[in-house]
């Protein structure tokens, strides 16, 4: 059974914890114990296969062919590899790439899951309308897993001028009869803090009945298990490679900004996986790697707009769940820590606390200059593109230089940042985001993924600018018109 990182006298099914999305006391849903998958046995198969064992394990009320039959719907036609999630070896770096999927970015491997997921749980008389605050890619990841998905409706929120060109108009072309999307007056904490506070409020609940809100970002525990597939599927492959042994520990870059991705791997080192380290890569809005050395959260500082959008995130809030295991499940230390964040924008772990994070994670910053030169550099020396949140993971990577193999997370596809990527390895700057494309797509012989090339095409569906404090309004008059 599940429970709250903050009361765990609250129990609840996989089930109920997906549909809801987030704890009523705020807090997030956990699942206290990991059970033990059978490493060679996750080894010896594909990643559709790998997929049905890490839900069985994490969402174990979810019956076997419902799984089954999600996971084959999820992954199959969608995704640009076979691998779904390849590992490929460039000089002496393994990049996992995670952006095969419709949207070209990792949140395709959550987020084509979770709607199917979330519809099975639900009975016929269910309405469900999901909220999705969004610093890039879970935005137009989500709108794309949910379009006209039944008993669904759909809203994604992202910060007016905190998200790349190419990004944003993904999320306003997206069409479906169940879906809007609104940017936002603030940055992406303000568009999560209010999302969260509409996950708690009764009063709009009561506005809302019969229909349910619920969320899409890796708070949704159904948003971040899938996510622990595709470390297993790193694994099979260098394995396979015979880059390493069976049973040897490996170390992985995840950048991150709100903590989800790299969470699911320590998830699969609880499920059994042999991880040495987990390098946690920020760009300059540092809170998260500052912590790691510190057991100091503070984000009492100035938001950064950076080359790495998806990134330009101050509360990480699955930092919680890390929190609540590694102080052994004490619920109510996490939640006078999250009342402190709430209250003074700050927090300190104690000592031991600390000692056990820094057993598994280690974490470092990048900014943009660095980013850039990383960029250059491997395409130079390479050929290879790496996305701006890619070459944060990198950087951070080459400087701490920890001992054994290490795969980085490529999160993104560098088509989606093309200005950015063009400007860093071609030295050219480009206004127009398609024209940048086309220039490396020559200039590396790649081809842009087939969604990203069709965008300059589509006309642009979602007009709407909110301030936080209109998003209620918005999300009842959606719910009026799609549920």
């Amino acid at each position: 059974m599940y429970t709250s990182t903050r009361d765990s006298k609250l129990s609840l099914t996989s089930q109920q914890a997906l549909k809801t999305g987030f704890a009523p006391d705020g807090g997030l849903y956990v699942l206290p114990t990991f059970p033990q998958l059978d490493l060679r046995q996750m080894l010896a198969v594909p990643y559709q296969e790998q997929a049905v064992q890490v839900l069985l394990a994490l969402l174990p009320d979810f019956g076997e062919a419902t799984v089954r039959q999600a996971v084959t719907a999820a992954y199959g036609d969608n995704f640009a590899s076979a691998e779904i999630t390849p590992v490929k070896t460039v000089g002496r770096i393994h990049y996992l790439e995670l952006f095969h999927g419709p949207t070209s970015a990792f949140k395709d491997i959550g987020l084509q899951l979770l709607p199917r997921l979330l519809q099975a749980s639900l009975a016929a008389k269910d309405r469900v309308l999901i909220l999705a605050a969004t610093s890039g890619d879970t935005g137009k990841a989500a709108l794309e897993g949910f379009k006209d998905v039944p008993q669904t409706g759909i809203a994604a929120f992202y910060p007016d001028g905190g998200v790349s060109p190419i990004q944003e108009r993904q999320m306003t072309t997206t069409g479906g009869d169940n879906t809007a999307v609104a940017a936002i007056s603030g940055n992406f904490d303000d568009a999560q803090t209010a999302v969260k506070a509409m996950l708690n409020d009764r009063a709009l609940a009561a506005k809302l009945a019969p229909a349910q809100l619920s969320v899409a970002n890796s708070i949704n525990i159904g948003r971040l298990a899938p996510q622990v597939v595709y470390y297993f599927a790193a694994y099979r492959q260098l394995v396979q490679a015979g880059t390493i042994q069976v049973g040897e520990a490996v170390n992985f870059t995840v950048p991150t900004g709100n903590f989800g991705d790299v969470l699911a791997g320590y998830y699969a080192k609880q499920l059994g996986l042999p991880v040495n380290k987990f390098i946690v890569a920020t760009n300059a809005n540092s809170e998260v790697a500052d912590f790691l050395a510190t057991g100091v959260y503070d984000r009492n500082r100035q938001f950064l707009k950076t080359s790495s959008p998806s990134m330009d995130i101050q509360i990480s809030s699955n930092l919680e769940r890390l929190l609540y295991y590694k102080s052994n499940g004490d619920s109510a230390l996490v939640a006078q820590l999250m009342q402190s964040l709430a209250e003074t924008g700050r927090y300190q772990v104690p000592a031991d606390l600390l000692a056990a994070i820094q057993e598994d994670f280690i974490g470092d910053k990048a900014v943009d200059h660095e980013v850039e030169a990383a960029i250059r550099s491997v395409a130079d020396a390479q050929d290879y593109l790496m996305d701006p949140h890619t070459a944060v993971g990198y950087v951070v990577q080459q400087r701490l230089a920890i001992a054994g193999p290490t795969v980085l997370l490529s999160t993104a596809s560098p088509f989606k940042f093309p200005q950015v990527v063009a400007e860093a390895a071609l030295g050219e700057h480009y206004s127009d985001g398609f024209e940048a494309m086309q220039v490396l797509s020559a200039a590396y012989q790649l081809p842009i993924p087939a969604p990203l090339a069709q965008l300059a095409d589509l006309p642009v569906r979602h007009h709407q600018l909110l301030a936080p404090e209109q998003m209620p309004d918005f999300v009842r008059q959606l719910a009026k018109e799609v549920l």
